[in-house]
């Protein structure tokens, strides 16, 4: 492979599968059941700090093994192939497609206010067009990838710069009046943190292509923890800025939190033009995801024969096959869920599969040259426990979106028997 990249390209990589729909999003939903400012910033700092947890675990990991596929090679090697396995379907039904068509609803009805005709065929379009783009060579996706990563960062400095700008709004929903203790102890504080871990999803990503990264013993962590950590800053500053210029009665439940929120200080002919950056924006999450997402199961596809026909390349090393398989999951989940729905299973599934990537970690040697998590094993057992007890909360809470998520695990393991018999 000629051209490799950077740490900078792979922390916006970084950036850009993290920063999608969900921190524009998530908060009407908090608001139903989490509506204290403290418990909110809350809710964002823990979603952060396992974010955080996981990008010092898989800076370890990627340097350990050294080798592209993520989660899929972390679980292989660390438990069983089966589990490896596993983790490889979750990313390709839901863990990279469920995000981009997410993503495709949420730029659908961002972008509605302009009344375009057919809209959902033009994002279908798009959707075509950025996976023909990735199948080229590593060099022209890390341009489009930069480009676009620029576009969403520049719009979030933008709605930052209007939070400090604008005084807040009579009535806003910055409330520290509900006992914050009633709050976090509810099942509905941990159905409201998997919506923030799902909007954190995306700190793993430059593991994925490691094999793609010019130096990735110092460049792979570097990525990681910086792009994590600035991520942070911005989530929870935006849901500061969301609740200083809405109020509780037209944030609550809603999804279009922060075109609610600017309207009051914008004006409502400002909201086409925030409904668009916002729409915009997405097209780098999108980038990100279907890039990364068509690693993991090229990955998947060297040892198994059930996917021996998604393995070949181009003259450059793109696994162009892998692109367009996920490309296509993408448009029927696209043309087939909600969002809410899509959002719920997927977060659930994506939770349980991460929390077996970081638990790999407690399997491998700590020793050689490579980069040394802090406070390991220490954190990563937090990080498992923490996670097994929100889990358990969403199966009580959420039981038929749970059962969804294991459902699509258990059609996994069907596939995985299949494929060994063959």
């Amino acid at each position: 492979m000629s051209h490799k990249i950077g740490w900078k390209t792979a922390t916006m990589l970084v950036i850009s599968n993290m920063v999608g729909t969900g921190v524009f999003t998530s908060l009407g939903y908090q608001l139903v059941d989490v509506q204290n400012v403290w418990s909110i910033v809350l809710l964002w700092v823990l979603g952060g700090v396992l974010a955080l947890i996981g990008a010092f675990t898989f800076a370890e990991l990627g340097t350990h093994y050294n080798e592209s596929g993520g989660d899929y090679i972390f679980v292989s090697k660390g438990f069983h192939p089966f589990w490896g396995y596993l983790t490889a379907w979750a990313s390709l039904i839901v863990g990279f497609s469920s995000p981009v068509a997410i993503a495709a609803l949420a730029m659908e009805a961002y972008l509605s206010p302009f009344d375009i005709p057919n809209l959902r065929w033009y994002i279908v379009l798009l959707i075509i067009l950025i996976s023909l783009l990735h199948s080229f060579s590593l060099k022209h996706s890390s341009v489009f990838q930069n480009i676009t990563t620029v576009v969403k960062v520049l719009f979030i400095g933008f709605l930052l710069g209007i939070g400090i700008w604008y005084a807040p709004i009579p009535q806003n929903a910055i409330n520290v009046q509900v006992p914050i203790w009633g709050e976090i102890t509810k099942t509905g504080f941990a159905v409201s943190l998997l919506y923030v871990t799902y909007a954190y999803t995306g700190w793993n990503a430059a593991a994925y292509i490691v094999g793609e990264i010019r130096n990735p013993s110092k460049d792979l962590p570097k990525a990681l923890i910086f792009g994590t950590l600035g991520v942070i800053v911005v989530y929870v500053l935006l849901q500061l800025v969301f609740l200083k210029f809405g109020t509780y009665a037209q944030l609550k439940g809603q999804a279009e939190v922060a075109i609610l929120a600017t309207q009051n200080i914008l004006g409502p002919t400002a909201n086409k033009w925030i409904s668009a950056g916002i729409g915009f924006q997405l097209i780098a999450t999108m980038s990100s995801y279907i890039w990364i997402g068509s690693r993991i199961v090229h990955s998947m596809a060297q040892h198994y024969t059930l996917w021996k026909w998604i393995r070949p390349t181009n003259k450059h090393d793109v696994p162009i096959r892998a692109i367009w398989l996920l490309c296509a999951v993408i448009l029927i989940l696209l043309l087939s869920g909600s969002l809410q729905q899509i959002l719920l299973y997927s977060s659930f599934v994506l939770q349980l599969m991460g929390t077996i990537a970081v638990a790999s970690f407690l399997k491998i040697p700590h020793e050689g040259d490579r980069f040394r998590s802090p406070l390991s094993p220490y954190i990563q057992y937090l990080y498992v426990g923490f996670s097994m007890i929100v889990l358990l909360f969403i199966i009580y809470d959420k039981p038929q979106e749970s059962f969804i998520g294991l459902g699509i695990l258990l059609v996994g393991a069907i596939t995985y028997f299949w494929s060994k018999r063959m």
